[in-house]
């Protein structure tokens, strides 16, 4: 009798586990360790969401605002709608975005636009859930809580799935080298 053999691990499955690791470290020491303990970061991002959300509505035509007595909480009509708290201020997901792309093989030409261009992405994305839960809190409270946990953690997950998507099956590879018809010497 045989034993099992061992699962074999390709080459380029061993690199982006390699590099997956070492940026979870690089971020566990960098961030975990040393930025959340100074909260800074998450402070001014929080504060950041908050407004963007404000301003946003408004330009909707809603009556928006962030409370002045605290940065974080998003007011529709004077009333009290949404805190944003660090951890829905979306650093998590441009960080885990950003790692996924760094250890996916590609060119890094085109990881120098599209990492920038994922994380505006999913900014706008976090914007767009905050006033919407927003709304939801005026408008049917009942469901916020819902809404909150499971269908914008949905919709959320689901467009970095598909900007990951868009990466590893587009972006990723080299573009095809195209046959010059030049006679080569």
């Amino acid at each position: 009798m045989q034993a099992a053999a061992a699962p074999v691990v390709t080459p380029p499955l061993r690199r982006f586990l390699v590099l997956a690791v070492v940026l979870y470290g690089v971020w566990f020491l960098g961030y975990e360790q040393w930025l959340a303990l100074d909260g800074r970061l998450d402070a001014a991002l929080s504060a950041n969401i908050t407004a963007a959300s404000a301003r946003a509505l408004r330009l909707f035509g809603f009556e928006a605002s962030v409370a002045s007595a605290d940065p974080y909480m998003l007011l529709l009509n004077r009333q009290e709608v949404v805190h944003v708290g660090n951890p829905c201020n979306g650093l998590v997901l441009y960080a885990l975005f950003t790692g996924f792309v760094l250890a996916f093989p590609g060119p890094v030409r085109r990881k120098l636009w599209f990492i920038p261009l994922g994380i505006l992405a999913i900014y706008l994305l976090n914007i767009i859930r905050v006033g919407g839960l927003a709304l939801n809190h005026l408008y049917y409270h009942e469901s916020v809580d819902f809404n909150h946990h499971y269908t914008f953690t949905f919709v959320v997950y689901g467009c970095i799935f598909l900007l990951w998507m868009i990466w590893a099956r587009r972006l990723a590879s080299p573009p095809p080298v195209v046959a010059s018809s030049a006679a080569y010497a």
